[in-house]
């Protein structure tokens, strides 16, 4: 079972295999792995304290960011991972800690996310995809249906008055003219944007 992988310059850690969006781009439906992990798909979900320990076994020096990522929506496991990310800074953990959420966190556990995160998260990096909410709806096919899209803007919203870093994604594998609206959405709501590459290679 792999917990913490290593892809270009930082470690990553797979909480949980849920998710609450099927979208039409994911790299989950182009392979099994991605870095230096041969299959992220999990047997069982692994507790907090192999969680933690997993991350303990590596040398944080060899790696710029430690990131809560995998094959799945981290928030399924916020309390886990918080709770994790707490005996890290208690412990002097030396490099920053970033989360990839697609923003329904709030959805997901059914209370506030974002305050739960200060101190512990410094990046978090938000998956926009698209510009409006339908056709959101349409290539991400979220569990909550459209009033998803008004959740993550919402939570990008809070993010960006306690996180100390939040971007906002976007695949390039939409027209430009798209990729422009979202940019003045994101910059709109105070977070810095990011173009990703969409690649099935990994």
């Amino acid at each position: 079972m792999t917990i913490t992988y290593t892809y270009g310059t930082n470690l990553y850690v797979n909480t949980t295999n849920r998710c609450d969006m099927n979208c039409e781009f994911c790299l989950r439906s182009s392979g099994d792995g991605v870095g230096s992990a041969d299959s992220l798909w999990l047997e069982r979900e692994p507790t907090r304290e192999e969680i933690l320990a997993d991350i303990r076994s590596r040398d944080p020096g060899q790696f710029r960011q430690l990131v809560f990522c995998g094959y799945g929506e981290p928030t399924y496991r916020l309390d886990d991972i918080l709770w994790v990310c707490r005996q890290l800074k208690d412990g002097g953990w030396p490099i920053p800690i970033r989360m990839d959420t697609n923003g329904h966190g709030d959805l997901i556990n059914g209370r506030a996310t974002v305050p739960l995160m200060a101190g512990l998260i410094d990046i978090l990096s938000i998956s926009l995809n698209d510009a409006d909410a339908g056709t959101y709806a349409r290539r991400c096919r979220p569990l909550f249906g459209e009033e998803s899209y008004q959740a993550m803007l919402d939570f990008t919203r809070q993010a960006v008055r306690v996180i100390p870093t939040v971007i906002m994604t976007v695949v390039d594998n939409m027209p430009a003219g798209e990729i422009e609206r979202c940019r003045a959405i994101c910059e709109g709501l105070g977070a810095t944007f990011r173009v990703r590459h969409y690649t099935t290679e990994w």
